[in-house]
This record gives structure tokens, C-alpha cells and sequence, in this order.
């Protein structure tokens, strides 16, 4: 089996290439290749065994680019690629033109491919395709309206996910991840990036800004249940799903005070304490637009699996971080 993953240099990205390394297949069936794509080349460890790792960079929104992808004929595509929430906000075209139109680009090139192809494709959309007002918890089949530009896109592209799948050129599954917590290294251009950076950097030592209210509630998983829910959509029935592609993802509704709480439970008074409020209007706005609890019947019923509590989330990237640092 061959594997094309766009936007592997990323977290999410990069865990799942370890995990594939790691299983050595998917389904049962031995992994030969796996192409990891991004805009920087990422780089993977060489003892991969039997796996060959073939690494290359460009620009997902240049169609020649992503056609040399697909003319490898991947039996399965991972599309992690895209420029974050708050980054597509503020830069409107640069959103556009990589997180629509690089999406336009790989289903064309899979389509051009002929009859004889029709790979499965995982995308990775977002909660962000639905907007206030909210109902208390909403459902997959709540109005799609959403109120920022990425989540736009992301609709967008479920519904060109759809419409390929039902004329035949993809085996599609678009899953909405949560926010994912807690995210390591450095601060993104994410609106939700806060939601890591209460916990990451507080637990490094570093003090952390808050820029909304300890009331926000919000819908997270951890980097360990993303790339959990990208291996089981590659790997479940979906003829399950019927025409409808796209559904959302498990994960815990939590409010801000619930985290940092967690997080004094599990670190104590000192490492909470170094979270400093201050309020930031556009982050505000952004946030507020997006939804806070889900019923994710539809994933729960596929087989996709969430994390049971946040203490455990937090407990995890300690571990995490303690490894990396082991493996320096």
C-alpha cells in the first residue's frame, strides 16, 4: 500500500506518520510507501524497516504540484494540509487559494487519474462549519453557517468531498476535529492556539496569556484521539455514511475554569497560576462564533473513539514531553 499524506510536517501530521511506521500496515494491508507532503519538507527517522518514507515540499495550491502527488497512485490520501483558522481570517486570499483550492486541485488530479482509480481519501475538516446561534448541543445535520472564513472553506470543501464521492472519483470521509489539546512546541497562528498554551506553557515554566473569558466552553480532543479518528475513518465501512460524508467528531466539552482546573490537579497551584488574563476583542469575536458541545452519535455509532477526561489529556502531553525530551 502506498500512502500520500498532505501537511505531514504538522503535529497531527507527524504523529501519524510515527503511528504508520510503527503498526508497518493499514487494514492488514503492509505499507511499502508513504509520500509526506508539506510546504517545508518535513523529515522522518530512516529506520523506518520496510516502510520507505519519500518526503518532498511545495504548494498544495499549484496543480502541477499535487498531480506529480497523485500520479503515484496512492491507495490512500491523508489531507491534513491547510493554513490555520485565524491566519485565514486575517489573510483572505492566501485562505482561499490553499485551503479551497488546494482542495479543488487533488480531487481534479485524483479524478484525471481515470475509472481504474478511486483511492480513499481522508480530509480533515473542522467544527468551524457551523456558526451561532447554537442550540445547547448541536447535531451533524444543525445548520451549516459559518461565521469566519476557514470555516467556510471547510464547508466548502465537505460538500466538494460529497459530490466526488458520489460521482465515483473518491471514497471520501470528511471528519471535523475538535480543537486538539494540548499542542507541543510553539504557538501557531490558531485562534485556538490559547486552548494549548494555557497548559503547555505553564507546565514549561513560561507564563501563558489568556484572552477570553474562564466561562468560554469548548468542544477538544487530544493529538492521541486525532490521529486515532484519521486511522479508523481510513480504515472503516462507509457505506455506512451513505451520501453523507462528513460528520463530527467525539471529544469533551469543557469550559476554560474546567481546564484550569485540570491543570491544578494535576500540577498543582504554582503551575496554574501563571496564567495571565487579557482580554483580546478579535479572539473574542472568533470564538464566539464557534460551537461548544456536540452529539456525535453518528461518529460514536462508525466506531470512533474520544478521550474520557481532561486530566488524562494533560497527563498524556506530560508524558509526551517527557519522552521527547528522553530522545534528545
Amino acid at each position: 500500500m502506498r500512502i500520500l499524506i498532505l501537511g505531514a510536517g504538522g503535529m497531527v501530521g507527524r504523529r501519524l506518520v510515527d503511528k504508520l511506521l510503527a503498526d508497518g500496515n493499514l487494514a492488514g494491508q503492509p505499507i511499502e510507501a508513504i509520500d509526506a507532503f508539506d510546504v517545508v519538507e518535513p523529515s522522518f527517522d530512516s529506520a523506518s524497516g520496510a516502510i520507505r518514507i519519500e518526503s518532498s515540499a511545495g504548494d498544495i495550491a499549484d496543480p502541477g504540484t499535487v498531480q506529480a502527488l497523485v500520479a503515484k497512485r496512492p491507495e490512500m490520501i491523508f489531507h491534513l494540509a491547510a493554513i490555520v483558522s485565524g491566519e485565514a481570517e486575517a489573510d483572505f486570499e492566501k485562505g482561499y487559494r490553499i485551503n479551497l483550492d488546494g482542495m479543488h486541485h487533488l480531487l481534479e488530479a485524483i479524478r484525471a487519474q481515470g475509472d481504474a482509480y478511486r483511492p480513499r481519501l481522508v480530509f480533515n475538516s473542522s467544527i468551524a462549519v457551523f456558526g451561532a446561534p447554537f442550540e445547547d448541543q448541536i447535531s451533524d445535520t444543525f445548520l451549516q453557517a459559518p461565521l469566519t472564513s476557514y470555516g467556510t472553506q471547510k464547508a466548502i470543501c465537505e460538500l466538494l468531498l460529497a459530490d466526488y464521492t458520489r460521482k465515483g472519483f473518491v471514497d471520501g470521509v470528511g471528519i471535523r476535529l475538535p480543537t486538539i489539546v494540548v499542542r507541543p512546541g510553539k504557538p501557531n497562528k490558531a485562534a485556538s492556539g490559547f486552548f494549548s498554551g494555557i497548559i503547555r506553557e505553564p507546565l514549561a515554566g513560561h507564563e501563558a496569556i489568556l484572552p477570553v473569558d474562564d466561562e468560554v466552553r469548548h468542544w477538544v480532543a487530544s493529538p492521541a484521539a486525532a490521529v486515532g479518528f484519521l486511522l479508523h475513518a481510513a480504515t472503516m465501512d462507509t457505506e455506512i455514511l451513505g451520501h453523507r460524508r462528513s460528520l463530527t467528531m467525539p471529544g469533551l466539552s469543557i469550559t476554560i475554569r474546567e481546564m484550569i482546573e485540570a491543570l491544578r490537579e494535576v500540577a498543582g497551584d504554582e503551575v496554574a497560576g501563571r496564567i495571565r488574563r487579557e482580554p483580546d476583542a478579535t479572539i473574542e469575536k472568533i470564538v464566539s462564533g464557534w460551537p461548544r458541545d456536540f452529539r456525535a452519535d453518528r461518529a460514536v455509532e462508525a466506531g470512533f473513539v474520544a478521550d474520557t477526561d481532561f486530566a488524562s489529556i494533560i497527563r498524556a502531553h506530560i508524558a509526551d514531553e517527557a519522552g521527547r525530551e528522553g530522545a534528545q
